[in-house]
């Protein structure tokens, strides 16, 4: 107020005053009874008689509840700065009242990345058993499913105090025997979800508390224990520093303002100042050290507090809508008729408050989507401070919705490092997930990884197998590319089978060159060369065909280890054959026989090899028209290797 009365562009001539009730309950008392002696009361007055032109209240809901059906009987507005409750946006009920904070659109989503961001995915959950906190419970639910979150517990906190009491118990086994180390607390502060929070935190229990700004109270008695508010993380709505409000606070004393007793009364609570005996205003012994020393520890310290930010604008507002009905040369001072400011979409009210923050006074084009992140924690024993490490602001994209300064925490001494909330540990590479049954997603087994299957990251669901040509490591982390396996050279049989390959056909050439060195002689001409040398070739070539099954397998090779072999074998055997045949022909022809003398003279045995070899051929057209020898890749028969042979096709036409 005194920054708008300094300002010659808002209400100039005008000065705004304000009349502080601290206990409006008893007047809400007075009301009735003076309604009842048909007194002009529903309203707040002066010593005038004159009626406010509106009336601020907070922080609490339940005194413009209260105050709301007798401020509408005279259309007085109500501007509420305490913190949003959807039972006071009804329209039918509360017409005049106007909310300053904004709806907490955001704030599941806000909490949910908190926690993604530390890696937390078992998360209890305490909410007050009120509309507003169920719809906060179900928007929390639908976050945590969309990020893998789970819940731990949900205690539902009673408001009835006669119920509360019989199930405190009830409410602090469940958090202690559960093994969330991170609990959300969402109520309203002057419910028994408050009361609670409190007293979990005052006998030390060590958990994370996540919460709203509501519950950012430090202490006010000196009450304060080491580590008893250590981990506590507080979601804020974002708000831009204001200029001179700390030289305000220090500067600040009762005597600056002499007509209002609520100050003396503050002082003498807070900072042990004595009250004068002849006026309860008037403070002695009060020293502006006892200020800073209870700033300091204070839950509002020397920065601004939602509901007092709330408030600074819900000023504001009244300064530019009575500034906009100055404009339109509307007097109501003067005419007294009874009607009040209107503070709806209509008017479209919006402005920049001194920070620099717009504030829009259309409720539906509010769109509340960034916080402050402060951390509870201690400065030194029996005082702790709030510091800011991060903010969150829906407007950027998913990956830069949440910034956390992880520096400016420090853990309590009991976590020393960021504390752990999961239900199960994380599953290694190599291991897979199994569901355990009937408990949340959360909670789980690790396997290993089947037979020739990986898993490269922790907590992978399901295990990925390897390729045909690579195979999984014993740790089944990764796949290994196979060796490629064939017989070569180099190998001890391939070196083996070529060895004695070139010995028998170089032995066999030996007596090829023996024979060809003695083709004249009788024993060469009657051991019937030309079968021999047919023999000796085929024998030749039958011993060095190994070759064509030693090295890597190709298709051409393939086709020729099987029909060059049996070629070559046959003539073999048909040389054998024929050679046979001679004989016993031979011996034959010493009995008198023209047919005998005939086929031994015509050399009918030599035909034996070709036709022999003609029906091979034939045969081996067969096979490789039907079924084709190929390269066969078998990586199944030996672990870690790939075999490369030939395939034979069919076996029958083989």
């Amino acid at each position: 107020m005194e920054e708008i009365n300094r300002n010659p562009h808002i209400l100039p001539n005008v000065s705004l005053l304000v009349n502080i009730k601290c206990n409006p309950m008893a007047d809400k008392m007075k009301s009735g009874l003076s309604a009842k002696r048909s007194e002009n009361f529903p309203n707040y007055y002066c010593k005038n008689q004159r009626k406010y032109l509106i009336v601020l209240t907070g922080p609490t809901w339940e005194l413009p509840a209260t105050l709301g059906p007798h401020l509408s009987m005279s259309r007085t507005p109500q501007l509420y700065y305490g913190h949003f409750q959807p039972l006071l946006s009804v329209h039918e009920q509360f017409s005049d009242l106007y909310q300053m904070p904004p709806k907490d659109t955001s704030l599941p989503l806000a909490m949910v990345s908190l926690v993604v961001y530390f890696r937390w995915n078992w998360v209890g959950v305490m909410i007050s058993d009120e509309d507003q906190g169920m719809q906060f419970l179900s928007e929390l639910r639908e976050e945590m499913q969309r990020n893998i979150v789970c819940l731990a517990f949900v205690s539902i906190i009673t408001n009835d105090e006669v119920t509360y009491n019989k199930i405190f118990l009830k409410y602090y086994k469940q958090i202690m025997m559960s093994s969330a180390k991170v609990v959300i607390v969402y109520g309203d502060k002057d419910s028994p979800i408050y009361l609670n929070f409190i007293i979990w935190k005052s006998v030390k229990i060590n958990r994370v508390w996540i919460s709203m700004s509501q519950f950012d109270r430090i202490t006010v008695f000196g009450d304060f224990l080491l580590d008893s508010f250590h981990g506590t993380l507080i979601f804020s709505h974002q708000i831009s520093e204001m200029s001179g409000f700390k030289q305000f606070m220090q500067t600040v004393h009762p005597s600056n303002y002499s007509n209002e007793i609520s100050f003396s009364r503050l002082w003498w609570i807070y900072f042990n100042c004595s009250l004068s005996s002849s006026i309860c205003k008037r403070l002695k012994n009060c020293s502006t050290t006892s200020l800073f020393e209870w700033l300091f520890r204070h839950e509002f310290g020397m920065s601004m507090s939602d509901s007092s930010y709330n408030l600074y604008n819900a000023v504001y507002a009244v300064a530019h809508s009575l500034h906009k009905m100055l404009l339109q040369q509307v007097d109501l001072w003067s005419q007294n008729t009874g009607k009040g400011l209107e503070f709806d979409s209509k008017q479209n009210i919006q402005f920049v408050n001194p920070a620099g923050d717009l504030v829009n006074m259309n409720q539906k084009a509010k769109q509340d989507t960034e916080y402050d992140i402060f951390y509870i924690t201690d400065f030194k024993q029996y005082c702790g401070i709030k510091m800011k490490i991060g903010e969150f602001s829906g407007h950027f994209p998913n990956d830069q919705q949440l910034y956390i300064s992880d520096e400016m925490i420090e853990w309590a001494t009991d976590f020393r490092k960021t504390p752990l909330s999961i239900c199960s540990k994380a599953c290694s590479p190599g291991h897979r997930k199994s569901p355990q049954e009937g408990k949340a997603v959360c909670c789980f087994d690790c396997n290993p990884c089947p037979d020739n299957q990986i898993s490269n990251m922790t907590n992978m669901n399901h295990c990925v197998k390897c390729p045909d040509d690579q195979y999984a490591n014993t740790k089944r982390t990764h796949c290994l590319k196979k060796v490629v396996t064939f017989l070569a050279y180099e190998d001890p049989l391939g070196m083996s089978l070529a060895g004695l390959a070139l010995f028998f056909s170089s032995l066999t050439a030996l007596v090829l060159g023996i024979f060809l060195k003695h083709q004249d002689t009788p024993i060469v001409k009657a051991n019937n060369q030309v079968l021999s040398y047919v023999l000796l070739i085929s024998l030749i070539f039958c011993f060095l065909s190994p070759l064509l099954y030693i090295g890597q397998p190709y298709m051409a090779t393939c086709i020729l280890q099987q029909t060059t072999f049996a070629i070559v074998f046959t003539m073999a055997t048909s040389s054998v054959l024929a050679k046979t045949i001679t004989v016993v022909l031979a011996f034959k022809v010493t009995v008198p026989d023209r047919r005998m003398r005939w086929l031994l003279a015509s050399g009918a045995p030599n035909f034996i090899i070709p036709i022999c070899t003609v029906i091979q051929l034939i045969l081996c057209g067969i096979w490789l028209g039907t079924s084709p020898p190929f390269v066969d890749v078998n990586v199944h028969t030996e672990h870690g290797h790939i075999l490369i042979v030939c395939n034979k096709g069919s076996v029958i036409a083989f």
